[in-house]
């Protein structure tokens, strides 16, 4: 078995976002950092909303959280902060290695709420993490079909009609 699999927080740099070319998930997201660094908004420091995993020198899993406040929450009881994970990846030689779990529980950690909103073929590992389909809500979630996990001691926001 590996040695411990180790989350951390991914730099804003050239490295990183070559790095993330490797990923299907690519998009407008990484594509703002790049200008933003190329303009030098950004600094080699500054916060990046991606954490990731290295496998050796291999960035081979990612996923991207973002913390929401309470006044926006329309789906937790009682309302308060929570994490919106997106384009959670591990690139196709790595799955299956406990690279994604690493990255959920990371998440986890934080002992907020989560919700995400996964892609095609992936319920099944959500399911896996304890992940719910959310209460369908028309007017809130637009199309998208979120998942959610809570903490003990938070509870779903009933969808009225």
């Amino acid at each position: 078995m590996m040695a411990t699999i180790k989350v951390q927080p991914l730099l804003v740099n050239y490295k990183t976002l070559e790095e993330f070319k490797r990923f299907k998930e690519y998009g407008n997201q990484e594509l703002a950092m790049l200008e933003d660094l190329e303009s030098n908004i950004v600094e080699n420091d500054s916060e990046s909303p991606f954490f990731g995993i290295y496998y050796g020198s291999a960035l081979v899993a990612r996923m991207s959280l973002y913390r929401v406040q309470a006044k926006y929450d329309h789906y937790f009881v009682p309302p308060q902060d929570y994490l919106e994970l997106w384009k959670l990846e591990v690139l196709p030689d790595y799955r299956k290695q406990g690279f994604g779990k690493a990255l959920v529980d990371f998440a986890k950690s934080y002992k907020l709420p989560i919700k995400t909103n996964p892609r095609i073929n992936s319920h099944a590992f959500w399911e896996r993490m304890d992940f719910q389909k959310a209460q369908y809500d028309m007017e809130r979630d637009l199309g998208e079909n979120p998942l959610i996990w809570m903490p003990s001691g938070v509870e779903e926001r009933e969808v009225t009609e």
